[in-house]
């Protein structure tokens, strides 16, 4: 709902319609039948934190109870916020258009390092202190959750608390606290006492941290009611987790504007890269009846007109066989598209192919990830060339003409010539379709190569690695450009100067907090998007911190050392991941969950369950 003095500043910006509120199946309460307001924050735009799934599930969540009410929250673009600090108008939440520093609690989903500046202006522009030490009353709690979590030290002196893990359960506990302390008048600090005591839940307060003379962590120590180890929170049954029968439905166009059927959660794979496949472990599968009744309800409630299933590797479900006849069943019927993202056709029986062919054709996407063997087995990826062009060769007899290829640049022991390798593999693809003497007439092939650069992360083997400068992978990147031969295929790679700064921050401690706020200070937001992104005012936050990008980003860590992270416990042993890292450097593969358990651990914080083991 938007207030009479914000109307007139919309006729003077791009998407007025990313401001008003009032979409399809938002949720207006009363305020004053309610005990507690959430405001749900996205730190980027409209049309990215619509797309959103924890949002839709954590907006549906709270707002299913009676004492509590849920807003959404998004960073504004540059033209609306110029005119809302010109005219002393605060950022507002969609559905009741009340000030962010109106609610009792403010929640920020952390999905990428470069929006911890969006966080700060957004806390600023909604009139919240931005530094939590500024916040003396009980009242506006600033939480976070979501991946970045998993370090949450930069933004330790911004945030009150984060949630490690996953949301469903813990959210209705902190709720529940925060009612009970709200009515008991508690102080701020009576109340993070006792929210320092839920699982899965980390008040960074409570920890004081100390350096070695190096810069390295020397201790991390717990206070107060804090334990040692925050165990991250794990849903242990999906089938009965909170899942929304609805979506509120924008108005404009959002990045994925559809229905969304989550499948399962973790992965079986082990690339030792990927950080989304280890903390999101152990694995825990939906029922196929279970997702297909929440697909048809979200399409019943929304009208549209394409259903995605979401996890990190969509063929890797094991009812896949069972869930897409059902699905196509009913949506086909209705003229509803099924897109698999994740898809890898090789995993498939023929019957499913055929079934397959009944819908939409849009790119085949696979992730080689290296382009030679030697640099896939380092890395864990467990696949190989030949399957690599058998499930091109499978795609194109299907009739598709489109393959979205991905690699990474920058991974550890990785050298030149495995970087021609991609180059090499795709024009191997592209040299398969022509080959083909049943590919469609008149129609050409397109080869889409997307080259990230590899960040290391925490919680994954590759966590102690130095990460490639900015100078290295910019020569890696020319060298792929050279050594791509055919115009039949394309290639995108990442801003290398982004990548430093996501490096920084995934592996970074709490003394990053004033580079943030000093970065912010100089105009920093939006670091994500290239137009706003400016690296110079970056390096000077840094320098007058005393800081160097280089102590974060391009070191190697010693197995030993304490690590800004190891607080935090998301399941996975630290001796697992350090055997694995041994391998890498030896390029020793280890197969994937449901070939053979690797004993991550990641199943004792559900009760030594995990959908992966036999």
């Amino acid at each position: 709902m938007v207030k009479k003095e914000v109307e007139p500043l919309l006729k003077r910006v791009q998407k007025p319609a990313a401001y008003t509120g009032g979409e399809l199946n938002s949720v207006i309460k009363d305020k004053n039948s309610v005990k507690l307001r959430y405001a749900f924050c996205f730190p980027d735009n409209y049309e990215i934190g619509m797309s959103h799934l924890g949002l839709k599930i954590l907006y549906g969540l709270v707002n299913d109870r009676e004492d509590a009410w849920c807003e959404r929250v998004f960073a504004p673009w540059e033209d609306m916020e110029a005119l809302m600090r010109e005219n002393n108008i605060k950022l507002y939440a969609h559905e009741s258009g009340d000030s962010l520093d109106e609610f009792d609690l403010i929640g920020f989903t952390l999905q990428y390092e470069l929006s911890y500046t969006n966080v700060l202006n957004m806390l600023d522009l909604g009139g919240v202190p931005v530094l939590k030490k500024d916040r003396r009353t009980l009242t506006p709690i600033v939480i976070a959750g979501g991946p970045c979590v998993c370090n949450p030290e930069p933004m330790a002196d911004f945030i009150d608390i984060f949630l490690p893990g996953e949301g469903e359960e813990v959210t209705n506990e902190l709720v529940d606290l925060l009612i009970k302390h709200k009515e008991m008048g508690s102080t701020r600090l009576e109340f993070l006492r006792e929210a320092a005591k839920i699982d899965g839940v980390y008040v960074p307060e409570f920890y004081d941290v100390e350096y070695n003379a190096d810069g390295t962590v020397k201790s991390i120590t717990n206070r107060e009611t804090a334990p040692a180890k925050v165990k991250k929170r794990v849903i242990s049954d999906l089938d009965t987790a909170f899942y929304p029968k609805d979506f509120v439905v924008p108005f404009i166009d959002v990045v994925h504007d559809r229905t969304v059927g989550e499948v399962f959660r973790g992965c079986i794979r082990g690339c030792r890269f990927c950080q989304a496949g280890f903390i999101g472990r152990p694995i825990r599968e939906k029922s196929p009846e279970v997702i297909n009744g929440q697909c048809r309800a979200i399409s019943d409630a929304t009208g549209y007109d394409e259903i995605s299933l979401c996890s990190l590797s969509t063929s890797d479900y094991t009812k896949i066989d069972k869930l897409i006849p059902m699905l196509f069943d009913w949506a086909l019927k209705e003229n509803i598209n099924v897109a698999l993202p994740s898809l890898r056709v090789d995993n498939f029986s023929d019957e499913l192919l055929e079934e397959l062919k009944k819908i939409r054709r849009s790119g085949l996407t696979f992730a080689p990830e290296a382009g030679t063997q030697r640099l896939r087995d380092a890395i864990n990826k467990n696949v190989t060339e030949d399957e690599v062009l058998n499930t091109a060769k499978k795609a194109f007899e299907g009739g598709w003409t489109a393959v979205k290829l991905y690699f990474m640049m920058g991974l550890p022991t990785e050298e030149l010539e495995d970087i021609a390798g991609i180059a090499d593999l795709a024009q191997k693809v592209v040299d398969l379709y022509y080959s083909n003497p049943n590919k469609p007439k008149g129609k050409a092939v397109t080869v889409s190569v997307s080259c990230a650069s590899f960040v290391p992360k925490p919680f994954t083997p590759f966590q102690w690695e130095p990460q490639d400068t900015a100078d290295m992978l910019q020569e890696k990147q020319k060298h792929l450009m050279e050594s791509v031969k055919s115009r039949k295929i394309s290639v995108s790679y990442h801003q290398s100067n982004t990548s430093v700064l996501e490096g920084v921050f995934a592996r970074g401690d709490r003394r990053l907090g004033e580079v943030i706020y000093k970065a912010w200070q100089k105009g920093c937001k939006f670091d994500s998007w290239d137009e706003f992104f400016n690296f110079d005012n970056w390096l000077e936050a840094f320098a007058e911190c005393g800081l160097t990008t280089e102590f974060y980003a391009n070191r190697r860590r010693e197995y030993d050392e304490i690590l800004p992270w190891d607080h935090m416990d998301y399941g996975i042993r630290k001796e697992f991941l350090i055997e694995e890292s041994k391998k890498a450097h030896k390029s020793e593969t280890t197969p994937h969950c449901r070939i053979k358990c690797a004993a991550c651990g990641a199943n004792r914080l559900n009760g030594g369950k995990c959908d992966a083991r036999k």
